[in-house]
């Protein structure tokens, strides 16, 4: 018996490293091409990730059967499914054109706010009304921000409008998910909506990188032709955008959601701390401060709304 609980032990250690990996992989190649490589077009970026999520999420369920095939019910499901997926666009695509302007550091301190705009958004469609203890506990994840945006010495001013919208999709993609896909015959697993969705972003997102990222097929190939590392880097990190969400999808599989939470907090501090040990990107004691405040109001949040439960 022991030997079965080290083994699930360390299958859920694996899950855990492999999670974080991809996530803080992910997240620093997309810096490294928007930024420091010079690839200037976040939305045909965009564009690979969701090409490999539909591919892959196709060969993960149709062919290997990691989770049984979910099925699009009626034309209503899936008009939710594309609304869903317009939002999703628009939060990554923004995330992606922020990274260009930002350092990973200041990005993921906008990005833990999160669950600010997730209780404004469900109190503005929804109308539910948390307990006051947890509104409480938003403060200083929004005033922590305030105070890293001020000791930000790569402060960008379009860059946090991006980072922030990038927040605010993420958060109202969430609600609504949980409003459009609540009934149980539309109910769909992480996965399967990946499976429908990353299509429906591929046919949003190729009008929307051919008018506003010029030629950027020709640029790309033109840009293999000097340096093929550009493709393997492009395959790589769109690949390794569909292991974010599979890894995702099984850590909330074989952990708590409390487990999920804690693990979602620590993640963003450990992007920071290997972004700058990378990027050696400038910061400052006052943003720090703001960075561990923030976190801390998260913590905060996540333990008021477990009590309000």
């Amino acid at each position: 018996m022991p030997a079965t609980n080290d083994s699930g032990r360390l299958f859920t250690i694996v899950l855990v490293t492999s999670w974080y990996s991809s996530n803080i992989g992910v997240l620093l190649l997309n810096k490294y091409l928007l930024s420091n490589y010079g690839f200037k077009y976040p939305i045909f970026l965009t564009m690979c990730h969701m090409t490999a999520c539909s591919l892959l999420s196709y060969i993960a369920i149709a062919w290997m059967k990691m989770v049984p095939m979910q099925t699009i019910r009626s034309r209503v499901q899936f008009m939710k499914i594309s609304a869903l997926s317009f939002v999703f666009c628009a939060s990554v695509v923004s995330g992606n054109i922020s990274l260009r302007y930002l350092p990973v550091s200041f990005n993921q301190a906008i990005g833990a706010t999160t669950p600010f705009f997730t209780a404004v958004f469900a109190y503005l469609i929804t109308l539910r009304r948390e307990a006051w203890l947890t509104y409480i506990t938003l403060i200083p994840v929004v005033t922590g921000v305030i105070i890293a945006s001020g000791g930000e010495p790569s402060f960008h001013l379009f860059g946090f409008i991006m980072c922030i919208g990038a927040t605010a999709a993420r958060a109202l993609k969430s609600v609504l998910q949980g409003i459009l896909l609540s009934s149980e015959g539309e109910k769909l697993n992480s996965m399967n909506l990946l499976l429908y969705m990353a299509p429906i972003a591929v046919l949003l997102l190729l009008p929307a990188t051919l008018f506003m990222e010029e030629n950027v097929i020709g640029i790309t190939i033109a840009l293999s032709r000097d340096d093929i590392k550009i493709v393997w880097y492009l395959l790589f990190n769109s690949a390794l955008a569909y292991f974010v969400n599979l890894t995702n999808f099984l850590v909330t599989k074989h952990t708590s959601a409390l487990t999920l939470q804690v693990l979602g907090n620590a993640k963003g501090a450990v992007a920071v701390v290997v972004s700058i040990l990378i990027f050696r990107n400038p910061v400052s004691v006052t943003g720090m401060l703001g960075y561990t405040l923030t976190v801390i109001g998260v913590i905060l949040y996540s333990e008021a709304k477990k009590r309000s439960k």
